[in-house]
């Protein structure tokens, strides 16, 4: 539905088939998709996405709610097993009716990050097939939904994966800016729309984070980005005509943008290690202008342990891994203390930064006596293409080999007890708590997994895919990851907790890890939060760490 400007509800799809949904987001929110609806620029027309899943499977959940407990069903696309089937449709507020775009076949493709061309006659989608190794950017006619051509094609052996839309510059209908990894990093790209590359406007073994936006006239673009660190955020501007760069956030840390393209001026929300939080308002050369906010230490009156970042290279002595470590308040050099590695090491995810923020559990942690220690490893993100993708096919191995890498660094401080190593992480970090517990099990005495892929060939098609290909195509990859061909190997006091309907992780990954050591007689602690989904949240939250933070202390 869509309503008008005289509050009337206007039906725009009338599908009655429960497996068909539209106007959401598709492909479970991968490939930077976040919605479903798109407004052309005149705002007369609207795109969205049609998604047909009839042909998926339907996953069970049982609600427990219930005096007898409901059987309920989600759609869950399993690795290398059917996928949804999904179309762009056009509707026009001035006739009621709706076309869709002529994406063509195989149907099983990924049509990701819509977007206008300024005069509203045309959509851009970037298609991506079900493979990830090939991205086609496409353009289509928006009145009749003819293809109209493909402007350019990206690919990579490992996979391609497209997460920004095309962004035309502004009082210009005939070029637009592109955002790609294709030289290792990501970086903005001026083409025009004959496909023909204009430049490449940035440059540099650096990550380029986020678009914010453009300078008055279309002149300068304004951007976030990781150059003097990848534990940095900064803002910058580059002259699009000229490639003449400046770095607008001159202090160290982690800089969020807020732009008012209208007046030129941005809300710096900037954090770091020695700065809690300041807000100001700050002019397009970076003046600041005026401070909005400017935090005292909310710690200041709490005892908490020194929080130390460490640089550490990687299992294969190329790269600079960060961490950060906390250690006990008052801690004696002379005494040993138990460690917790915390941990996720996936894609999308960069657990170290110079931000004022640490996890209060830790900090809590950290007072009750353990050494806590934090490190991003290859695979995670924000580091470029190689660092990422170095994991693609074999998950948990070059990961697992460089947080040995972090293990190896708390053996050398001398004041952790080296047989007492424990680590705990959720989702990815769960896999990857498994993957540590039961690779090393001579090194973790305790490990706490929550939500734990235990298997890919039971993780959905988007993500899984993309890291791992299809089951049938890497056989040898999957079974070398997985978590059940491993239990032989469990040793310590492991601990899986999960949310009985996660519709991410679902619960058969643990349930089958279970089923699998009670085969080989390997004893496990478990537990489950009925009605919740892949985390844990609101009030129930704190009754989860509290029985993580008790299972540390019990068996630590």
């Amino acid at each position: 539905y869509i309503s008008n400007n005289r509050s009337e509800e206007i039906i725009v799809t009338n599908d009655v088939n429960p497996g068909i949904v539209n106007g959401t987001a598709v492909h479970r929110v991968e490939f930077g998709i976040n919605k479903g609806t798109f407004w052309s620029p005149d705002g007369n027309r609207l795109a969205f996405y049609r998604k047909d899943e009839t042909m998926v499977s339907d996953y069970p959940l049982v609600n427990v709610d219930k005096r007898v407990a409901e059987y309920e069903t989600t759609k869950y696309p399993m690795a290398g097993m059917k996928s949804e089937e999904v179309s762009v449709g056009i509707y026009s507020a001035a006739t009621g009716q709706t076309i869709f775009l002529q994406t063509g076949v195989p149907k099983e493709q990924y049509l990701t990050n819509i977007a206008w061309n300024p005069s509203g006659t045309e959509i851009y989608i970037a298609v991506l097939n079900r493979e990830q190794n090939k991205m086609d950017l496409n353009r289509y006619d928006s009145n009749t939904g003819e293809f109209l051509g493909t402007i350019f094609t990206e690919t990579h052996a490992r996979y391609v994966e497209p997460e920004n839309p095309v962004i035309f510059i502004p009082q210009n209908s005939t070029q637009f800016i592109w955002q790609s990894e294709r030289d290792g990093y990501k970086h903005f790209y001026l083409y025009n729309t004959n496909g023909e590359l204009v430049k490449q406007l940035t440059k540099g073994e650096w990550v380029v984070t986020e678009f914010v936006g453009f300078g008055a006239g279309g002149k300068d673009l304004y951007f976030m980005a990781t150059k003097e660190s990848p534990l940095n955020r900064d803002l910058y501007r580059i002259n699009i005509q000229s490639g003449d760069m400046e770095r607008l956030t001159k202090e160290e840390g982690t800089h969020t943008i807020t732009y008012n393209p209208h007046n030129g001026y941005f809300i710096d929300n900037f954090t770091s290690r020695k700065v809690p939080r300041k807000i100001r308002t700050v002019d397009s050369n970076g003046g600041i202008r005026n401070e909005m906010l400017n935090v005292t230490n909310p710690l200041a009156d709490y005892n908490v342990g020194e929080i130390k970042m460490v640089n550490i290279k990687s299992a294969d002595g190329k790269t600079d891994l960060y961490g950060r470590l906390i250690t006990p308040p008052g801690y004696d050099k002379t005494k040993k203390y138990p460690a917790i590695v915390y941990v996720y090491g996936g894609p999308h995810a960069q657990l170290v930064t110079n931000s004022w923020y640490v996890s209060g559990w830790q900090l809590y942690m950290a007072q009750k006596g353990y050494v806590m220690f934090t490190l991003d490893n290859r695979g995670s993100a924000n580091r470029g293409f190689e660092f990422e993708s170095v994991i693609h096919r074999n998950l948990g191995v070059a990961e697992v080999a460089d947080q040995m890498k972090g293990i190896d660094y708390l053996k050398g401080l001398g004041f952790v007890d080296e047989t007492r190593i424990g680590v705990h992480g959720w989702s990815y970090g769960g896999f990857m708590t498994g993957s540590m517990m039961m690779d090393h099990p001579d090194v973790f005495k305790v490990g706490v997994s929550g939500g734990p892929v235990i298997d890919w060939k039971y993780y959905e098609i988007m993500y899984g895919e993309r890291y791992m290909d299809t089951p049938q195509e890497n056989p040898e990859g999957y079974k070398s990851t997985s978590l059940l061909n491993k239990v032989d190997k469990l040793d310590g006091r492991y601990l899986i907790v999960h949310g009985a309907i996660d519709p991410t992780v679902v619960w058969q990954h643990s349930l089958v890890f279970v089923r699998e050591c009670v085969k080989q007689g390997k004893m496990l602690d478990y537990f489950v939060y009925p009605r919740h989904e892949h985390n844990v949240r609101g009030k129930d939250r704190i009754h989860l760490m509290r029985k993580i933070t008790q299972y540390f202390d019990d068996f630590l």
